[in-house]
């Protein structure tokens, strides 16, 4: 599928970009956040950029940690292109080692839920390794809404190179541990054929008192709770704001 690339982007860019890059509901917060507790801000699960770039652009120096090496890659280039202070750093954030503290750690989304209950310990105490004193780290996570089918919003839509890539929201189901968001990806091409496939993501089970629990156990203790409520496209989350026990 690399007819779908345009220059240096590739088909995971794309698909990422078009799943979340969208998504601005929680942006407020983290500006917030910023501003109050100073720079530089240590983002984690920074995909190609959607918060990273939007602190940037205001002022806001912020290392990201990305997993995904072409995420990370295309972040390190898009903040380049913009003249942005944005440090783009290939690494795990089970696996923190950045030998510096942050007033500001953020982990946007669900990526805590990315990560199973035998990887949270090891990425919390690397949070509370990289915090400076009177710092706050901020995780959100989606508390479980019940499977969801039926009406489905409309699908998020992008044109790259005369192709149209569509990915659409089927349902959200709960099972053992946890739940799976299913989405439909379609690709439309210059001549009109079609192709499709389901992509499916795992999102483990976690609670905010859960949360608060296992972050105790790191050294850190909830300061306080913001929920993010639902949009048209996107369901609710809670964002907890630990500090340094």
């Amino acid at each position: 599928m690399r007819y779908l690339a345009e220059d240096d982007v590739g088909v995971a860019v794309i698909w990422h970009d078009l799943e979340c890059g969208g998504y601005a509901a929680d942006l407020p917060l983290w500006e917030a956040l910023a501003e109050r507790l100073g720079a530089p801000v240590l983002d984690l699960g920074a995909g190609t950029g959607r918060v990273a770039l939007h602190l940037a652009r205001r002022g806001h120096a912020v290392t990201a940690v990305e997993l995904v090496p072409e995420f990370a890659g295309e972040l390190a280039r898009r903040s380049s292109a913009a003249g942005l202070d944005v440090t783009a750093v290939s690494g795990d954030v089970r696996a923190l080692e950045l030998d510096r503290r942050f007033p500001l750690v953020l982990a946007a989304m669900q990526l805590v839920q990315l990560l199973g209950p035998e990887e949270r310990p090891a990425f919390l105490r690397g949070v509370t390794r990289h915090l400076e004193p009177g710092g706050r780290a901020a995780l959100a996570i989606l508390e479980p809404p019940g499977d969801s089918e039926g009406t489905l919003p409309l699908p998020d839509l992008r044109e790259v190179n005369g192709w149209v890539c569509s990915s659409q929201p089927l349902a959200i189901r709960t099972g053992e541990g946890g739940l799976t968001v299913i989405r439909r990806r379609q690709t439309v091409s210059p001549n009109g054929a079609i192709s499709e496939e389901e992509d499916e993501v795992f999102l483990n089970a976690l609670t905010l008192a859960t949360l608060e629990a296992e972050s105790v156990a790191a050294g850190l203790r909830l300061d306080e709770a913001v929920a993010i409520p639902p949009s048209e496209d996107h369901v609710g989350s809670t964002v907890a704001i630990l500090e340094a026990a």
